[in-house]
């Protein structure tokens, strides 16, 4: 009775399992195509994908601003809009000119309303010298009060009641804690620069001493009255109130709009199409479709019911990201469901290493039932800490990183807690409910091999010196393109700016047509693949994004565009535009993966407990950057914001394989003892994991190869690198970090006698 209640119960799960998977996917894909409600319809999509608001804004006033202050101004609108997309894109275009391009909206005008006037904020005093009112307030129609100017401002500069002005707010925060009485409060804190803590001491100290408070004026209107209740001298102050955290967040990010150098004021507002047609779209899906299958019968194939079980999870997991993408608002862009692509790819790890556990356990003679349990219990650690290692540098990504690579740390971070959900829960569930079921027979899962241990480091000097010698060979091609052809990559609109030109049909051309007719044509000027292309809605104007033009070829693009499309030259304009990325963004991603650098390291030498492990897994993260960068600029593959997030999924990649070896040594080591050969238990441990790197590299590979195949050409440059990084990270897994670790481990150190 007991054997049939359970065999009931394991069918049950496996229906419910079928079913989650049957109702997932539904979920996931109805509306895909259509105008159905779905959550795949609801995505967030980047402005490559789906368009977007473009709002230019002049500098006001007549001199020309110095590039610092635009580079600064820049950067600040960056990080403003960052609230409405991590995708979001500012740039300068001209002299005096900003460009906002803002995904997934079609409403300028609430953009804008809300963005507010850049520049023109100020701190004002509630009285003058002379104790005359420079501020009241009234009730507003809505029963709340609110603060009107008594004073122009030109009047209140003149008689010195402006205390301070936006640029001497450093930064401004919205954060939660508690007060005295230990109720939750939303607070605004304030951060000034080092004049600004000189000039808000002075105006704190004469509020506090007449018991009035300092208004934040901004916009043409008053958006806070804090009473002053202390003289504040180091620069750090609060704003309390009863906010909730969404009005703290909005004033915060108001203040630090209000802070930039430069007064802006409105050119123009459009809304803009997709710079990818449809096509981008369906051979994506192609190609994860295509990448799909072939992990599943990779799977099935080297592990028949395992690999069954592997492929429901997987099949779950993939609409569970889909689904989440949606509910938590993650703005996707084609370099996004890339890495999505991949990450399915990437999820299969987990499982190959619990499978391959659990082939050992049979191996020795464990029965089915049991060498599950024991499989998933000893797979867990390697599997723990691989996907923790790289949470925490996603985790750093998401908080410090900006635009793209903030997006990428998001989806990151979700493919991650996901794939170990899946393997480590809905994975076992259905191998539990199959072995239940009926499917007991040890054939039916396979018995792992003795594997023959291979002396890898009886060759460390050959790979270290073949790594060595391609590290150096593509310094030497960095150096000979930045003498032959001016930068030593071949650095995208992104990084280096370029050219846009506004070209207005006589017809309205979709995307399609554009890409074919239109495109080859500029591509053929340019010698560059590189060239982006945007619909300004409810016009026949679209907008060229390309490398920077010289005069001769601004003057062949017209003559093109003349004499193949009739189009009035008076209607073609061309301006020179920053890069995506400015500089600041570029030195927050370097920062931000420095610090998750050693922040793995710190956990990796707390987990293992031996600091070696920590710095041969780094030095091999290094290593494959290296070689990676060494390909792009050998192949000269265009270096745009795929560019960080192909080497941010190489470092995820590598250090998950590293782990997986480090795991085993660890292991082997505990049992080996103290008279043990160290050499011969490295070989052993790199051996014995020898298939788990080789699998894993084939199934991420599978989906990298269909992106390469199916994709449009953006996808095409983001696939080719990481093509060569899955091979490099396989490479330096096995054939260098445990050569690193030996070799520290018996010439460095305390315990170099070991």
């Amino acid at each position: 009775m007991g054997l049939k209640m359970k065999k009931n119960k394991a069918i049950i799960v496996l229906l419910v399992m079928v079913l989650l998977l049957c109702g997932l996917s539904y979920t996931a894909a109805s509306g895909i195509g259509t105008e159905k409600a779905g959550a795949a319809s609801g995505i967030k999509l980047g402005l490559d994908l789906a368009g977007g608001v473009s709002i230019t804004y002049q500098v006001v006033g007549e001199e020309e601003p110095s590039k610092e202050d635009m580079a600064d101004t820049i950067y600040k609108l960056q990080k403003r809009v960052e609230k409405y997309s991590t995708e979001a894109q500012v740039y300068q275009e001209g002299d005096d000119r900003i460009n906002i391009e803002i995904p997934g909206v079609s409403d300028a005008n609430a953009i804008l309303e809300d963005l507010g006037k850049p520049g023109s904020l100020y701190f004002i005093s509630e009285t003058d010298p002379e104790g005359n009112l420079n501020y009241t307030a009234t009730m507003d129609e809505n029963g709340e009060w609110a603060y009107f100017l008594l004073k122009g401002i030109d009047e209140l500069q003149t008689d010195g009641s402006i205390m301070l002005v936006g640029t001497d707010v450093m930064d401004a925060r919205a954060v939660s804690g508690n007060d005295n009485m230990q109720n939750l409060q939303n607070i605004v804190e304030l951060t000034m620069t080092k004049e600004g803590t000189k000039k808000f001491a002075d105006a704190t100290s004469r509020a506090y001493e007449k018991q009035e408070s300092l208004a934040i004026y901004y916009d043409d209107k008053i958006i806070s009255a804090p009473m002053v209740n202390s003289v504040i001298s180091d620069g750090n102050a609060q704003i309390t109130g009863s906010f909730t955290y969404e009005e703290a967040d909005a004033l915060a990010s108001t203040i630090r709009i209000g802070g930039l150098k430069l007064e802006l004021e409105e050119l123009r507002s459009n809304v803009v199409g997709a710079q990818l047609g449809s096509a981008a779209i369906s051979t994506s899906l192609k190609a994860a479709a295509v990448g799909f299958a072939l992990v599943v019968i990779f799977m099935v194939a080297i592990y028949w019911v395992m690999g069954i079980a592997a492929s429901i999870a997987l099949g779950i997991y993939t609409a569970l990201i889909v689904i989440l993408l949606n509910l938590l608002e993650i703005t996707l862009t084609l370099p996004g469901i890339a890495g999505i692509i991949l990450s399915i790819g990437m999820a299969v790890d987990a499982n190959v290493i619990i499978f391959a556990r659990i082939r050992e356990e049979l191996a020795t003679g464990k029965t089915v039932q049991s060498a599950i349990k024991i499989g998933f219990e000893k797979a867990f650690s390697a599997i723990w800490d691989g996907n923790c290692t790289t949470f925490i540098a996603a985790a750093v990504l998401w908080i410090m990183g900006s635009g793209s690579v903030k997006g990428f740390a998001q989806t990151l971070a979700l493919g991650i807690v996901l794939s170990m959900f899946t393997a480590l829960v809905i994975t076992k569930q259905l191998m539990k409910a199959m072995y239940a079921v009926g499917l007991k027979k040890v054939s039916l899962y396979g018995v792992g091999k003795e594997k023959k241990t291979i002396s890898f480091l009886s060759k460390k000097t050959v790979f270290f010196a073949a790594s060595a010698a391609v590290i150096l060979a593509g310094f030497v091609m960095m150096g000979v393109n930045k003498s032959s052809k001016g930068s030593a990559l071949n650095y995208s609109l992104e990084f280096v700016g370029g050219t846009s030109t506004n070209v207005t049909f006589n017809e309205d051309k979709s995307i399609e047509d554009i890409d074919s007719n239109v495109t080859p044509l500029i591509e053929a000027i340019t010698g560059d693949g590189n060239v982006q292309t945007q619909k300004v809605a409810g016009t026949n104007e679209v907008i060229f994004k390309t490398r920077t033009l010289t005069v001769e070829e601004r003057e062949q693009f017209k003559d093109v565009m003349v004499q193949n499309f009739a189009v009035d030259a008076e209607k073609i304009t061309a301006e020179t535009i920053s890069s995506t990325i400015s500089s600041e963004m570029q030195s927050d991603a370097v920062v931000a993966i420095l610090i998750a650098t050693a922040l793995m390291l710190v956990y990796i030498w707390f987990r293992f407990k031996d600091i070696r492990f920590g710095t041969s897994a780094v030095l091999a993260l290094v290593h494959d950057v290296l070689v990676v960068l060494a390909f792009y600029a050998f192949a000269r593959v265009s270096v745009g914001s795929t560019f960080i997030a192909c080497m941010l999924t190489i470092v995820g990649y590598s250090i998950n394989a590293t782990i997986v070896i480090f795991d085993r040594i660890r292991e082997n080591l505990v049992s080996m003892g103290k008279k043990g050969d160290l050499q011969e238990m490295v070989n052993n441990s790199i051996s014995q994991t020898l298939s788990r790197s080789i699998f894993t590299s084939l199934t991420t590979f599978f989906m990298v190869v269909s992106l390469y195949i199916f994709g449009v050409t953006s996808i095409r440059e983001f696939a080719l690198p990481l093509m060569v990084g899955i091979m490099c990270g396989t490479y330096s897994s096995v054939c260098i970090t445990g050569g690193l670790w030996y070799v520290f481990r018996t010439k460095m150190g305390r315990n170099k006698k070991e």
